[in-house]
């Protein structure tokens, strides 16, 4: 993805008169509404994020589809160069993709990721295309959760089999092994043990397709514990196509089982790999097709969290070449007996990202590979020994975000075992992988700049690690507080939430049980609070989590607090919510606690609060949202206070579906709210009374994490958990959408001002490999709102200067809702004769900069118009005096009608030359073309052959001073005084020749009629 060089602006605009309102009833929100805006898509890709699956065509060039755990289906026909999304419109979380064999254009995808660690999403059944990912439709199990796998008989592409894991936090029977043999139009489920027992692999034979071999996994995750294995759990295979299944233990462990996967060596069918989790995890091979099994390894990366490392893949031409991924890549070329990473040096003693969840190995070509990790694809062309990144992807998993006041901005957040990173909101040439830092380790949460020392960011990783980073040096220093005698020890949830207060500067809030503050950025801190959670030894069992594995990562740490918030009207008003459904509050600074959980209605109790949220308006004013997913409740709960917690108003409405993870209350406008879910980013403008989903350039059911309005540039920012960062640019017209306005025929819109941003030069040549992000457009954009669609006549935007002249006329857009119109700021791009050379500067290319200052605008709708005004400013980075600017506006004006005159004189001249030759009259035609070499370059060699002519060195002067706001250069205007004097000379010569007849000559209005018709 490859932008444009745009630089950030803003806008602003007067609301105009309005046409009188509907008679009755109120207009219907929908997402046309806000039709007119769109996501900026910031990525990144330098991390990227948790890949689930991938599957490849293995031709000429290579076709790869990739299923992100939490960012959908992305397509490459290049070989994985570049990557396209092919899924936005569906759920986001992807657990399986299968090409058919015997049709590369039917692509089959399982929604919903098997990887079941604490914050895996959900999915909504089984998709198909038949048209490569141009159109998807669903073909059922919408109620499995998460699809493990999907087989296609390469014989029968109608004949396919799915390996649902089914439900991870409550029991359900819509799990197991399914099958159709309609193309999906019908489904029969084969294999199924019980309504806690899913599919946890399928394997084919692919000379036998009815021979299968599939694993069974008893599981259950709760928030405070996860177990994995019982009595469900065994390994089954079918030798009729799934009708039937005979379960294997013929030298399988005895006892409860896990997680199980299972591979067929695709060379030699009777050779079945198989890893099971069991008292003693370990690798087990089968020479005749799974009747008896033998154990082979019991290796590190063969036994560590089989929960989440379950897969095997064998070479497909050399049986005994078989591929563990785990917590890295390990190899055996021995039939399983030893393992070997191929990896050598980088972090951890390998050069890729660790944990590994996804391997293609192309079938004409086992040296080719591409391998899929929490931290994005690989490919690698020698048998995975080199590695190359692919940064085209930018899947990467925030859970929070927040920002800084530099110009541009800065955001910064955390991701899912991609520790903590900052990067700009714009930049040169756009927003690329270089301009991303990297802060902190870990699994990333909270990263927080500390306003009043800008050189500092607090930042934490999992467990309650929170660090202080000195962001010039690098340097961090760890501030985690720590029990004193006599304390019990502190219990900090994986997403441990760190607050900075809004009214003091220099303070920090933390939780753990208990409510933390540190008025000296970490180096002390004094508890402000007494245990807030419930305090349940039933659920604080984190190092007994695991199942038959136990696995003690934080992620199950429990009775915490999880979101705190100090209201910005009352610092001594603080709210913290728990993840065992306590929503704390006190009005004395920390003295006293009350707990209004009990006086929420409608929530079951316990209900995990995700996100608190104090209102910029009152200081009784919050937003809770509350999240039962992880008790199996898929519920949106999303509620407001107004008088300090004793009372609550549900907000979430029937529009609104996934579980809620944040609410954002926007600062200037209190009815305008935002809220992120499970399944999307969903805005109200009227207090929540409706709600409307947001798909402006925005995948339509991702996860949102976090949201944070930016206080001077009013962007909405959104953390989402599989797509990266994306910026809502500029919501003030959001604000304006009163109820008035929505029942206006049209209304203008205020917005920003527009910032004229500082021409930037620089070049890269980064190739197609990475992700770019593109910057706000470098124009002012107007803004309207249309009741209905415009659908006959004309509908145009003319913009008027301060003298009331016609600068512009724009056409208008015509959609339902609110449409932006752009305006670019400049002229029309100069006129430049034709010539056999380059003007080497990009500016030469761009027509001036109009002045700035206040603009008028009308939006002319038929025989209507609606007035308003467009303010631009100097970015605020700029140190130019406006005089500066006006001596720079009068020569980069006065040279732009030079290259009018010059173009004009260039083209008459070449015209008067054609005509002397057709009339014979040689030395005419001669003294013509010596005119005309001395105003364009005309050798053979172009622009390499160094000649430069009037027009060159006018359009280099014209660019340098068009690309720099200030005070032109002494050299720029004397050599403009030589320039036009040469011009004016060539004009003189002109004359001449034109006095001794033989041609015709257009006057300059004659021309420039011509020209334009």
């Amino acid at each position: 993805m490859r932008p444009r060089p745009l630089a950030r602006l803003a806008l602003t605009a007067c609301l105009a008169a309005l046409a009188p309102a509907a008679a009755s009833g109120q207009t219907e929100l929908d997402s046309s509404t806000f039709g007119g805006l769109d996501a900026r898509a910031l990525g990144p890709a330098v991390m990227s994020g948790r890949i689930a699956a991938i599957d490849a065509v293995a031709a000429t060039p290579l076709t790869v589809y990739v299923g992100a755990a939490s960012g959908g289906v992305w397509k490459s026909i290049d070989g994985g160069v570049s990557f396209k999304p092919v899924f936005d419109d569906h759920a986001q979380s992807i657990g399986a993709v299968r090409v058919d064999p015997s049709d590369p254009k039917t692509v089959w995808v399982g929604t919903g990721e098997s990887c079941t660690r604490n914050s895996v999403s959900v999915g909504d059944g089984v998709y198909k295309t038949t048209d490569g990912g141009e159109s998807w439709q669903r073909l059922g199990l919408e109620q499995s959760e998460r699809i493990a796998d999907i087989e296609v008989n390469p014989k029968d592409g109608k004949t396919v089999w799915v390996c649902a894991t089914g439900h991870l936090w409550d029991d359900h029977e819509e799990r197991g092994v399914y099958k159709t043999t309609d193309g999906g139009k019908s489904w029969k489920r084969v294999l199924h043990v019980d309504a806690k027992t899913g599919c946890s692999d399928l394997s084919l034979d692919p000379q036998d397709p009815r021979i299968l071999y599939a694993g069974m996994w008893q599981f259950r995750r709760q928030p405070w514990s996860f177990a994995s294995g019982g009595k469900g759990s065994g390994l089954y295979k079918s030798s009729d196509g799934g009708e039937t299944w005979k379960k294997l233990e013929t030298g399988l462990p005895k006892g409860e089982k896990g997680r199980i996967a299972v591979a067929v060596a695709p060379s030699r069918p009777s050779v079945v790999y198989a890893t099971v989790e069991a008292e003693k995890t370990a690798l087990y091979r089968s020479d005749d097709t799974g009747h008896t099994w033998e154990e082979v390894n019991s290796s590190f990366n063969v036994q560590v969290r089989p929960f989440y490392f379950s897969h095997l893949v064998v070479d497909p031409t050399d049986h005994d070449y078989v591929y563990k991924p785990g917590f890295t890549l390990t190899i055996s070329t021995d039939g399983g007996k030893s393992f070997n990473s191929p990896f050598a040096g980088g972090n951890f003693g390998f050069s890729v990202h660790a944990d590994h969840h996804a391997l293609w190995i192309n079938p004409k070509n086992p040296h080719e590979m591409l391998l899929g990790t929490d931290g994005g694809v690989y490919v690698s062309h020698d048998r995975a020994h080199h590695w190359r990144f692919v940064e085209t992807l930018p899947v990467s998993q925030f859970y929070e975000v927040s920002y800084d006041l530099d110009f541009p901005y800065n955001v910064y957040g955390g991701l899912q075992d991609n520790g903590t990173w900052t990067g700009p909101s714009s930049s040169s040439g756009g927003v690329a992988s270089r301009d991303w830092k990297d802060l902190y380790f870990g699994d990333g949460f909270h990263a927080l700049r500390d306003a009043a020392e800008p050189d500092y960011v607090y930042v934490e990783f999992q467990g309650g690690n929170i660090g202080r980073v000195h962001l010039t040096t690098g340097e961090a220093r760890d501030i985690k507080p720590q029990p004193r005698k006599g304390e019990p020890d502190f219990r900090f949830n994986w997403n441990t939430p760190i607050h900075l207060s809004p009214t003091e500067k220099g303070t920090v809030y933390l939780g753990s049980q208990f409510l933390f503050r540190s008025r000296d950025r970490g180096d002390s801190w004094e508890r402000v609070s007494p245990d807030l959670t419930t305090n349940d030894p039933a659920k604080q069992k984190q190092r007994e989590s695991g199942g038959l594995t136990r696995d003690n990562s934080t992620a199950e740490n429990h009775t915490t607090i999880y979101s705190i918030a100090e209201s910005p009207k009352d610092p001594q008003t603080i709210w913290a919510g728990t993840d065992d459904g306590r929503l704390q509050v006190t009005r004395d600074g920390g003295k006293s606690w009350t707990d209004a959980a009990p006086n929420v209605p409608g929530v079951p109790k316990g209900t995990w609060v995700s996100h608190v949220e104090a209102s910029a308006h009152d200081a009784a004013t919050a937003y809770a949202t509350f999240d039962g997913h992880a008790r199996g409740d898929m519920k949106s709960y999303l509620f407001k206070t107004t008088d300090g917690g004793k009372s609550w108003q549900g907000l979430a409405t029937d529009a609104v579906t996934g579980y809620a993870h944040v609410v954002e209350e926007d600062p200037v406008n209190r009815d305008l709210l935002f809220l992120g879910t499970e399944t999307g980013l969903f805005i109200s403008v009227d207090g929540g009374a409706r709600w409307v989903r947001f798909t402006g350039n925005f995948p339509d059911q991702v996860a949102v994490r976090d949201l944070v309005v930016h206080p001077r540039d009013s962007d909405l920012i959104v953390a989402t958990h599989g797509r990266g960062i994306y910026i809502l640019d500029d919501i003030t017209p959001l604000r304006q959408l009163t109820r008035e306005v929505l029942e206006a025929e049209v209304a203008v819109l205020a917005a920003r001002p527009t910032a004229a941003s500082i021409p930037s030069v620089g070049q890269r040549f980064g190739g197609d490999d990475e992700f770019v992000a593109f910057n706000p457009p470098e124009e002012a954009t107007i803004v309207y709102y249309l009741k209905k669609r415009h659908l006959f006549g004309d509908l145009k935007v003319e913009v008027y200067d301060a003298d009331g002249k016609l600068v512009t006329t724009l056409p208008g857009g015509k959609r339902k809702g609110i449409n932006r119109v752009s305006w670019p700021m400049r002229a029309k791009p100069p006129k430049m004769p034709p010539a056999n050379s380059l003007v080497l500067n990009n500016y030469a290319m761009l027509g001036p900069r109009v002045p700035l200052g206040a603009y008028t605008f009308k939006v002319v709708k038929g025989d209507q118009t609606y007035p308003g005004t467009v303010e631009l400013v100097a970015d605020p980075r700029s140190r130019h005096a406006d005089a500066d600017r006006k001596e720079q506006e009068k020569l980069v004006w006065r040279l732009y009608e030079m290259l009018g005159r010059l173009t004009y004189l260039a083209d008459a001249v070449t015209d008067a030359k054609e005509q002397a030759d057709k009339k014979k009259a040689t030395k005419l035609a001669a003294e013509w073309e010596e005119l005309r070499k001395g105003l364009v370059a005309t050798s053979a060699g172009g622009w390499l052959s160094g000649e430069e002519q009037l027009r060159e060195k006018l359009g280099l002067l014209y660019g340098a001073v068009n690309s720099y706001e200030g005070k032109p250069t002494q050299s720029q205007v004397e050599l403009a005084e030589v320039l036009e004097g040469r011009l004016e000379g060539a004009f003189a010569r002109a004359e001449e020749l034109k006095k001794r007849g033989v041609v015709d000559w257009l006057t300059r209005e004659e021309w420039e009629k011509k020209s334009a018709g």
